[in-house]
Formats: structure tokens, sequence, C-alpha cells
């Protein structure tokens, strides 16, 4: 198949019979630098490059006046051609990847044990260090195998979906908004926050059982299904289900503190990341690139200050409010008869038999009976769980690195 093109054209001055040639009084265009005054080339549009039989799209920064891109473009990540383009969306998905696959599959170890020092008023062990949270992971990995620490795993998943799908369920019937513009106010941010408050009351009775399995021991604890963490839920709105003891606090005590520390979990992980990012990308904007600088780092650039913003801002929440915590999960787990892990020895069962009236009577009764270091028990695994999360992106980081660096 020919283009359907005369013989004379060339894109300048065709008439229909062939080139326009000058007149005797017209000045003739003699240099590159004037055709380019008078003749633009179509944009390039992703898809279709706008190209005419026969030609190819310009190298970058050929066809800018300044060699660079422009104030609305995206800088060019990495200059390989599509091949090299498209490991770099791989190697970035699989960056992202392995940051949830730390922080919620190979930290769940860490989850189950500090959540069972923070129940546990019978521990005179406090495991505030990694060290002793260390030792008791295996020793109950000795006793009770590798199942005791991996308890509960599913049903955090499902509390998570839970929590987006009501998330979203609530922001499309109410004016609440999900995402806040960048042109907010007041109004949008308490609505936004409401949205956030809402959200964590109805995922309430989910996470208390899943909290539960988390923290029953392996010795006694049947087989749960993957759903029972749905069916109890229910159960407990509607008060059917497990029977529970007289101690059990009702859902309307849970309320409050369940709303304020899912909310102030958000609003301090947020404005972290939003701070750190800033941050990073101000230090990452004073060095240029130059022509020397590689895609390998230009790509790092791109995707891990994205990470270590999210590291850093649950960091800084999972550590300011880890005392208010502790309250919320004494609060959630007494009166079901629960029966936990001697976190002291690792070999015993002990029952939690706590008759807190309130998240005041448990602030008071923690501070007196267990000291102000009482709010921190099982803090070494927080220690122990973003340890770990450093070492897999920075070994994800020179994974990476090397790859980039052998294809290229």
């Amino acid at each position: 198949m020919h283009p359907r093109r005369p013989e004379g054209f060339d894109g300048l001055g065709y008439r229909g019979g062939g080139r326009e040639e000058p007149g005797p009084g017209a000045r003739p265009f003699g240099s590159a630098s004037e055709l380019g005054h008078w003749v633009t080339s179509p944009p390039d549009i992703p898809g279709s490059r706008n190209l005419h039989w026969g030609e190819k799209t310009p190298p970058y920064g050929a066809g800018t006046p300044l060699g660079g891109a422009g104030l609305n473009e995206e800088p060019n990540l990495g200059a390989g051609g599509p091949g090299a383009e498209q490991l770099n969306r791989f190697a970035g998905f699989g960056i992202g990847l392995a940051s949830l696959f730390t922080e919620n599959v190979l930290a769940h170890p860490c989850i189950v044990l500090r959540r069972q020092c923070q129940v546990n008023y019978h521990a005179r062990n406090y495991h505030l260090t990694p060290f002793t949270i260390v030792n008791i992971m295996y020793s109950i990995n000795k006793t009770q195998g590798p199942r005791a620490l991996w308890k509960g795993m599913g049903s955090t998943f499902i509390v998570q979906g839970i929590t987006l799908g009501t998330e979203g369920i609530i922001s499309e019937f109410t004016p609440l908004p999900r995402e806040l513009s960048h042109k907010w106010n007041l109004k949008q941010i308490g609505g936004h926050l409401l949205l956030k408050g809402l959200t964590h009351v109805i995922a309430m009775p989910f996470y208390s059982a899943s909290l539960i399995e988390t923290v029953q021991s392996e010795i006694i604890r049947d087989n749960p299904g993957i759903l029972d963490c749905v069916k109890e839920g229910i159960g407990r709105v509607v008060g059917m289900g497990v029977p529970h003891s007289k101690r059990l606090l009702p859902l309307m005590v849970l309320t409050f503190p369940t709303a304020l520390h899912g909310v102030l979990h958000y609003v301090i992980s947020s404005v972290v990341q939003k701070l750190v990012l800033f941050v990073l990308k101000r230090d990452n904007s004073h060095n240029l690139p130059t022509e020397s600088s590689t895609s390998v780092q230009s790509m790092l650039d791109a995707y891990f200050p994205e990470l270590i913003a999210s590291f850093a801002a649950s960091l800084c929440a999972d550590v300011m409010l880890y005392p208010l915590e502790t309250v919320l999960h004494r609060l959630h787990i007494q009166g079901t008869r629960t029966i936990i892990d001697n976190t002291d020895l690792g070999y015993e069962v002990l029952p939690i038999n706590t008759q807190y009236e309130g998240m005041r009577d448990c602030i008071n009764t923690i501070k007196r009976e267990e000291g102000m270091l009482g709010f921190y028990k099982g803090f070494g695994a927080v220690v122990v769980q973003y340890t770990l999360h450093v070492a897999v992106l920075q070994l994800t980081k020179i994974m990476y690195s090397t790859l980039l660096q052998n294809v290229s």
C-alpha cells in the first residue's frame, strides 16, 4: 500500500500542482531557523505518533528550544526505549509489592506478639526491647509451631477490605469527600475526617473479631474458617453467636476510642507522609539530572521517596499512638473469654479477666497497677517490625539497581 501523496508534496507551499516557486519580489527561505518560524510540527499524541510515511520521531529534546521537557510534562525516567520503560514499570510495581508484602505478611508475627503483650495485664516482662521479643517468638514457635505466629492473618485482610469498601460506599451516597482537593477548606477537612471516623465505627465489630483471632492461643484454638471474622462481627452486633461474659463492654462504649484511634492514626500518618515527601522532593530538586546521571538513579528518585514517606508515616503514627492502642485492645478483648499465650514463658496460657468500666477507668488502672511503661508492653515488636521493613526496602533497592545496571 502506497501513500496517497503527490510527488511534489513536502508539506510546505503545496498548491495542487507542485512546489510553488517564489515570485520576483519574494524572499526565499534560507535557513532551517526561518522555516521553524513559519512551520510547526504537529504534537506527538500518545498512541498515535502523527508521523508520515518513512519518518521517525525526533530524539528527546531535539524538537524543543530548551532541549528539555515542558512544564507540564513528567521527566523521562528511563531513556532506553519501550523495553526499558516496561522494565521500569515492572520494577516500580515490584518495589511497591515488596513493601506491601513486608507490611502485611512478613511482619504479621510481630503484630501477633505485640497485641498479645498489650492485652496481657499479668505479664511482668514488658518486652520493651527487640531482644526479648525475638526470644519469646522462638519459644512460642518451638512449643506451638509456626502457625502460632501467623494466626489471624486472613481476618486482618478482611478487616482492611471491609474498611475500604465501607469508605467507598459512604463517600458515594453522602457528600463526605473521600479525598481532599488542593483547594481544601475546613468544611472539607471536617467531612473527610468524619468519613474516616464512621468507617472505623462500622468496621469496629469485625476488628474486635480479628483481634481475638490474633491473640487467641493456638493451644486451645480451633481451626477457624476464612469468614469466621465476618460471622462473629455480625453476631456481636445483633447479640448472637459465641457466648460472652457479663464483663463484655457494649459497642457504644468502644465507639469513641475506636474512632479516636483511627482518625488520629490517619491524621498523623498523612501529615508525616506529606512532610517527608516534601523534604525528599526538595532535596532531589537541588540535584538536577545531568548527562552522566543514569536511569537507575532517576528511577530510584521516582519510586523510593513515596515508600520512605509511607514507612516514616506508619512508624510515627504507631509509636505516638501506642499507649492509646494498648487501651483500645484491652477494651475490645474484655469479656470475650479469650485465652492468650503466657508472654513471660512462651509455653503456658492465661485467661483475660479484666473489669474495666470504660476508657478512663482502663487508663487509670494501667497507670496505677502497671506504671507508665504498662502502656508500652510489647513495644519491642514494633522495633522488630519496622527494622524488618527497612531491611526489605534496602534489599529491594539493591536488587533493583543491580537489575537495571545489568540490563542497561
